[in-house]
């Protein structure tokens, strides 16, 4: 919204000042009419029109580690309202309401006048006869004057004319546009100089076809300068009595030569094409892949296989500005650049077993310590002893911050454990060929950088919980390296780490994270992050967000989060991308 504000508004005073300062002065009243209008609808249109530009950066030198980024976590952290945007809200909604009220009112007003007084048709329009004095004045087809003035012709033929030309050139059609912008814009003052503006045009075109049909400016101008003490209540009508300035006596008399008229038409087309680069133009960088001729990647068919059908949403920016929004099927090579992190970690990959170790397993039964699901099921840790550690096909777990943890649930670990029967049952182990979600939504608030080197750091996202199988945006294979990426054994490296551990940076997060009380459910937040050389987050990607603002959240926190300790190799600093989940759940 500020952006739709900030653009229309910055494009409003660009054009009302050309207005102003060119085409005003010049006799050519039809072209400005419709210049103000298109101006309106140009500056509101604007903020919509996007025009992507493909550039291409310079070769990137892919270094890639591995990473194991350590279990989620669950954060339930307290609740808090941000309540400022709901005032300016409901600020707006007053605001809208009396200017809407404020219209609506004049409207009938100046209608309501025709079914208590005479009606006469004249030529096109018809003529509503009043008993108060009052200047004749137009709204629609109608002609408003004082009914003794008429009875005793005391009005002159030129305002006769100049009032049926409101009516044939529709003028009141104009003021009732732009008093419709006001009423829901109301804050904008440029749209105060946009009416008087429009107005003031209307008054030229009317004095232009009075001037045309009885040829004598000087006996107009006296009539004019003799009606101007009058005063008109309506703020909707168009009268006579409106800005009887210099401006107005001086057009009357004035002649814009043909080729000045077309210098100032062309000279606004510049100004205009300026608007939208400046507003609407963004460059895309497209990296260079040294690997292809046609600088863009071409994914295997299985890829094509597994996501058939599946809508592909691409945000950008901190705004969320909607970018793709296409089936799979309808992506472009460069298109689905975007998606290369999806597509990077590529079809998902089975389950592999994993038993515990009698270590592990006998530390597993501490009820104090954890909380047991076997099979999908909670159950007491004494279940434990029904089973041996070759009996489980694999387990996962997570750790349960203080502030996360419940009545029900107090222990600071909860851990997954599926038998061979239950894993052999849900085919855990098999290749899943076709995606399980019917969408993915990648929202990316990276800067677009050129590097002449990046180190990137992409770990597995493995979830097991059954209820997240189904949820559109997961992505759960980790990447492997292609036999032409360099690799960087563990032995040479040392990850980034935040001060004080991964407990500490998982402290951090729930001590700071303020979760929107209208989400009501349960998920896990996806990000990617650049650990820079210097310690500092940077290059932020939201992988899968659980909407109502979390994935905003979790962004914010981690730019705010101390500086991290850098990652190595060979003992030098180098940049490396992390990847870190949070888990939301409700407390029970």
């Amino acid at each position: 919204m500020t952006d739709f504000l900030i653009k229309s508004t910055l494009s409003l005073i660009v054009l009302i000042a050309v207005y102003f300062l060119i085409l005003e002065k010049e006799k050519m009243a039809v072209f400005n009419r419709f210049y103000l209008l298109f101006s309106l609808l140009f500056s509101f249109s604007l903020p919509f029109l996007t025009i992507e530009v493909m550039t291409e950066s310079p070769d990137i030198v892919m270094q890639e580690t591995t990473l194991d980024p350590g279990n989620p976590v669950s954060v339930v952290p307290e609740i808090s309202v941000n309540y400022f945007p709901i005032i300016l809200w409901i600020l707006y909604g007053i605001g809208t309401s009396l200017f809407l009220f404020r219209f609506i009112k004049n409207v009938l007003i100046i209608t309501s006048r025709s079914k208590t007084n005479t009606i006469l048709k004249y030529k096109k329009s018809k003529l509503i006869l009043l008993e108060e004095k009052i200047l004749p004045h137009t709204f629609l087809n109608t002609i408003y004057i004082n009914k003794e003035d008429y009875e005793n012709r005391n009005i002159e033929k030129e305002l006769y004319t100049h009032e049926l030309t409101h009516v044939n050139q529709k003028h009141t059609l104009d003021i009732l546009f732009i008093e419709t912008i006001k009423c829901f814009f109301w804050f904008n003052p440029i749209l105060i100089l946009y009416k008087k503006a429009i107005q003031l045009n209307h008054e030229f075109l009317a004095d232009e076809k009075v001037v045309k049909t009885f040829k004598n400016i000087p006996a107009y101008q006296s009539l004019l300068l003799s009606k101007a003490t009058q005063n008109q209540p309506y703020y909707l009508a168009s009268n006579l009595n409106y800005l009887v300035t210099k401006k107005r006596l001086i057009m009357m008399s004035k002649n814009t030569s043909v080729s000045i008229s077309i210098l100032k038409k062309t000279a606004i087309t510049p100004i205009l094409a300026g608007l939208i680069f400046f507003m609407c133009v963004k460059s895309t960088a497209q990296e260079k892949n040294s690997n292809v001729n046609n600088n863009t990647k071409t994914y295997p068919a299985s890829i094509g296989s597994y996501y058939s059908g599946v809508r592909f949403i691409y945000l950008e920016g901190v705004k969320k500005e909607l970018k793709i929004n296409k089936l799979y099927e309808e992506l472009t090579e460069i298109e689905k650049e975007k998606f290369k992190l999806v597509f990077k970690n590529g079809i998902q990959k089975p389950i592999e077993k994993k038993s515990p170790t009698q270590k592990e397993f006998d530390n597993f039964k501490d009820s104090k310590k954890y909380a047991i699901w076997i099979n999908g099921t909670h159950v007491p840790n004494s279940e434990l002893n029904k089973y041996k550690p070759d009996e489980i096909a694999d387990f996962s777990g997570s750790v349960v911050l203080k502030n996360a943890r419940s009545k029900k649930f107090p222990q600071p670990f909860q851990y997954w454990f599926n038998t061979h029967k239950y894993y052999d049952e849900n085919k855990m182990g098999e290749q899943i060929k076709k995606y399980p979600g019917d969408t993915i939504k990648v929202w990316s608030v990276k800067k677009q950088e050129k590097k002449s080197a990046i180190s990137t750091t992409i770990p597995s996202m493995k979830e097991h919980e059954k209820t997240q199988n189904n949820e559109s945006s997961e992505i759960k294979s980790a990447p492997k390296l292609s036999e032409n990426q360099n690799s960087t054994s563990l032995e040479e490296t040392t990850n980034p780490s935040f001060p004080g551990g991964i407990e500490a940076f998982y402290n951090y997060v729930s001590a700071n994270f303020k979760k929107n009380e209208n989400f009501k459910g349960s998920g896990r937040i996806y990000l990617i992050f650049m650990v820079e050389k210097d310690g500092s987050i940077s290059e932020i990607e939201i992988l899968r967000d659980l909407g109502f603002g979390l994935g905003d959240e979790a962004v914010r926190v981690l730019k705010e989060s101390p500086k991290w300790i850098p990652g190595k190799l060979n003992g030098k600093p180098i940049r490396s991308k992390y990847s870190l989940p949070i888990s939301i759940v409700q407390k029970t």
